[in-house]
């Protein structure tokens, strides 16, 4: 049993613990190409949450992690098979109930940990200060805690080399042999502006990805994974104590 995860601890143990941060792993349910599960995202996200979470426990932070969300936006991919879709406002009601709870238990800081490109909570959250203005939210994309480029040749967009590392470190048995996998080709947009990121729109998956992939993963490999997770889950664990221990009157400095 590990205390700061909700789904093995029990009452006993929750009511007289004080927590300090909840961590809410968010992924979706997507293909990724030909050799991932399409459970990648919760994989991960809810493997990251664990680890950052222990890390943050043995260092004096109480962290409680609630049980994720499995399915995300994915309206671009709807004719994709079972791409499970929830919209940017049932996001929102849910998260509306999630804090909700955690705000009669008194514990008013919140981390949404996210595991899923298609998620955007900036809007949500700004939605949510209105409604619990007691309550901090955060939204934090767990692939972005350290530098790609230190521990990947081409890392992709989705399903390429650094998600088929991290998943052959964290369930070996889901991914198929790489030579199975597609190449993770993928086509930009034509409109400069939309290339280069300026001006944004969601992306028609089966227009731009014959396998759904974005990205190479031929060169992938578990111990690239294995390193990169520890990167990530150390600076996780390193922001969950730091907003665990400040109060939240203190979050500025000069």
């Amino acid at each position: 049993m590990k205390p700061y995860i909700l789904e093995e601890t029990n009452w006993k143990a929750v009511r007289d613990e004080q927590y300090e941060v909840a961590i809410l792993p968010w992924g979706a349910t997507e293909a990724h190409n030909y050799h991932m599960p399409y459970g990648t995202d919760n994989y991960q996200v809810e493997w990251v949450a664990e680890k950052a979470a222990g890390k943050a426990w043995e260092r004096g932070v109480k962290p409680l992690v609630l049980p994720g969300i499995r399915y995300g936006v994915n309206t671009g991919q709807l004719d994709v098979p079972f791409c499970m879709n929830l919209l940017p406002s049932t996001q929102l009601a849910i998260l509306k109930d999630v804090v909700d709870v955690l705000k009669r238990r008194g514990l008013n800081k919140l981390i949404i940990l996210n595991g899923h490109g298609g998620n955007d909570f900036k809007t949500i959250i700004r939605e949510l200060s209105f409604t619990f203005p007691e309550v901090f939210v955060c939204w934090v994309n767990w692939w972005r805690a350290v530098d790609w480029s230190k521990y990947f040749e081409d890392p992709g967009d989705h399903a390429g080399e650094m998600e088929t590392s991290a998943v052959m470190h964290i369930a070996p048995h889901l991914v198929r042999p790489l030579e199975e996998a597609g190449p993770g080709k993928a086509k930009t947009f034509k409109p400069l502006a939309l290339k280069q990121g300026w001006a944004i729109t969601q992306r028609q998956w089966t227009r731009v990805t014959e396998d759904t992939g974005v990205g190479n993963p031929y060169p992938a490999t578990a111990e690239k994974g294995e390193k990169y997770l520890n990167a990530c889950t150390d600076s996780l664990a390193n922001f969950i104590f730091e907003l665990g221990t400040t109060p939240l009157n203190e979050l500025y400095t000069d």
